[in-house]
Parts: C-alpha cells; sequence; structure tokens
C-alpha cells in the first residue's frame, strides 16, 4: 500500500457488470476504494451498506466510492441489485488490486490462519495520491473514517 501522499499505482478491473473500471476514471474526484471479504455476509453488507447510506454526502463531498473483492461480477451484480448500492463494486479474483491496497495476507479467524481479504479502505485524492489508508478496520469504522476524511 502506498503510503500517504504517495501515488495510488492505476488499476483497472472488471465491475459488476463486466465493464473495465480504472483509478484514471476519477481524476478530479476523491476515491473510497474499500476491500470487503466476501459479498453477501454479514460485515460486508454492514460495511457497504454503510458507504451506501453516507454517499450523498461523499457525492456533495465530490468523492466516489467503490468496492473491491475476490468475487465473481455475476455475485457482485446480485448483492449490489438486493442493496441498492450507488457505486460499482470491482471484481479482483487474482488480489493485484488487493495486494496493492494491503488488503491480501494472513487472516486468523476461530484460531486457524489463512490467505485472504483483511477489511481495509483507502482514500485517494482528485490527484491521484494517497489520503488516508486503514488496514484491518471494523465495518463500522471504515465507513466513519473514510466519510471524515472525505466529507470533513
Amino acid at each position: 500500500m502506498p503510503n500517504p501522499g504517495q501515488p495510488f499505482p492505476n488499476f483497472e478491473l472488471p465491475n459488476q457488470d463486466g465493464n473495465p473500471v480504472g483509478l484514471s476514471s476519477f481524476r478530479g474526484r476523491r476515491l473510497i476504494l474499500f476491500a470487503f471479504p466476501k459479498a453477501n455476509t454479514p460485515g460486508c453488507t454492514t460495511q457497504a451498506c454503510g458507504f451506501r447510506d453516507a454517499f450523498p454526502r461523499m457525492e456533495a463531498a465530490n468523492a466516489a466510492v467503490l468496492g473491491v473483492s475476490p468475487d465473481p461480477p455475476k455475485k457482485l451484480k446480485a448483492w449490489k441489485d438486493a442493496q441498492g448500492f450507488p457505486y460499482d463494486l470491482l471484481s479482483d479474483p487474482e488480489h493485484k488490486l488487493l495486494g496493492t491496497l494491503g488488503a491480501w495476507g494472513e487472516r486468523l479467524m476461530y484460531g486457524k490462519k489463512y490467505i485472504g481479504v483483511i477489511r481495509s479502505h483507502c482514500v485517494i485524492a482528485e490527484d491521484g495520491t494517497v489520503l488516508d489508508e486503514q488496514i484491518k478496520v471494523s465495518p463500522t469504522d471504515s465507513v466513519e473514517r473514510a466519510t471524515r476524511t472525505v466529507a470533513g
């Protein structure tokens, strides 16, 4: 993960509809990029619905939101439609963007270690530099911290 003040590397991944979405599409706007482990699970739904509910504040602050997980586009589309998310969800089955975010690594669940998505978010400035990064953040803290960084 680039540190605050450093440029965030460009990326391009398919969204829930299979259309490519990249960082360059958001130049001139702030961007919240949040990583979640699995669509339609309790913690991920809490985080994603929090960003949905805060979305009007994000738009008022000239910011966009993107979610990213290893889920396939079809699963992301079903979840987006069911929850009414006003932002795109990106599919990263090869963990390229998740790795860049520092959101792919060792986790511990029920006493067992495994490799997977670490809930995180990154706020990217209008010029493409990192404003803030939060790794291993709770679903509600992710929304609160990202919203505070973007909308004050």
